[in-house]
């Protein structure tokens, strides 16, 4: 067979395909992989912890030891200590407050991810639109 016959039979039989479906428009892919699942009243309550428990006590815990450091600089005024400890607390509150950012950042996203989920599900449906059989008479 030609290259041309052969290359023209597989666009018609690509062209005419059509995706199997189940009576009622479902689709009929296999049933026995799990597919992606998502737990958006998990989400929220993850996200909850974060914003009831998870912030209060890490700012609560970043100012403690802001305190603590504060008094022990100031203990140890015009000695290396003093300055040394002056750096550790920059450091700190560096890291506690990119800790928070983090802990921010986490518990938006998880309030967004069910947001994030049902647009993807509408894009992809609307992907598939032109493919769809038209309305049967």
């Amino acid at each position: 067979m030609a290259f041309d016959d052969e290359w023209s039979r597989i666009r018609t039989e690509t062209t005419t395909m059509r995706l199997d479906q189940l009576d009622g428009g479902g689709g009929g892919g296999g049933t026995s992989q799990p597919g992606l699942k998502t737990a958006p009243d998990e989400k929220k309550a993850a996200a909850r912890v974060i914003q009831d428990i998870l912030e209060p006590d890490t700012k609560t815990a970043g100012d403690h030891a802001d305190a603590s450091t504060t008094a022990a600089k100031t203990e140890f005024a015009g000695w290396q200590t003093g300055a040394a400890l002056k750096t550790v607390e920059e450091t700190w509150t560096g890291q506690v407050k990119t800790l928070l950012g983090r802990l921010g950042g986490e518990k938006a996203s998880l309030g967004g991810a069910g947001l994030s989920f049902q647009v993807q599900e509408l894009k992809t449906r609307d992907g598939f639109q032109p493919l769809a059989p038209g309305p049967k008479e």
